[in-house]
């Protein structure tokens, strides 16, 4: 990273202020590019959605910054949290039962909730600067494949986000999903 500290810090502050104030954004994850915003904000849950061109009732998941946050919106026991200790941060989103503290529409009304601790620094400072979970979903139109920068969003949504975080080229896979809801039964999505 050529990126000096006081260029990160007002990297890190801009895009919370964003997040902060119900905007939408682009911005690079450890997998892939994704778009995102407050899991707490409806109505910019809502923008997403209508940015992606989907029609909303699916299920998004949210980047946690560290695993006290995960249990303000999740309930989590000690088997569950034993095996997260293992796999977490990294390209892994589990299910775990939500505690109906976030927006039907982050949960598509479900009484569950997808979750991932990114292993991405960048990224965990700027979920704890905000102080809430950020939304992630592929950066891409519903239907169409994933994108692999930031560049040229105009080519490819008729709405765009309100900030666009160019990282360059990030040629990842979207992170696995398993279903930890019930630990004796792990399933793999």
């Amino acid at each position: 990273d050529s990126l000096d500290e006081a260029t990160i810090k007002q990297q890190i502050n801009l895009i919370t202020d964003y997040l902060k104030r119900g905007k939408v954004i682009a911005y690079p994850t450890d997998t892939v590019y994704g778009l995102g915003c407050d899991a707490r904000n409806a109505a910019a849950i809502k923008r997403i959605n209508k940015i992606k061109g989907g029609k909303g009732r699916k299920p998004l998941l949210i980047l946690i910054s560290d695993f006290k946050m995960l249990k303000k919106y999740c309930w989590v026991n000690i088997k569950q949290m034993k095996y997260l200790e293992k796999i977490w941060p990294g390209p892994i989103t589990v299910i775990l039962k939500n505690r109906s503290n976030l927006p039907d529409e982050l949960t598509g009304g479900l009484n569950s909730l997808a979750a991932r601790l990114p292993k991405s620094e960048f990224l965990v400072k700027i979920i704890n600067e905000a102080g809430f979970p950020v939304v992630s979903t592929s950066l891409n139109q519903k239907g169409e494949k994933q994108l692999a920068d930031a560049k040229n969003l105009k080519k490819h949504f008729k709405n765009l986000p309100e900030l666009a975080v160019d990282a360059g080229i990030i040629k990842g896979r979207p992170s696995k999903l398993i279903d930890l809801r019930d630990v004796k039964n792990i399933k793999v999505i």
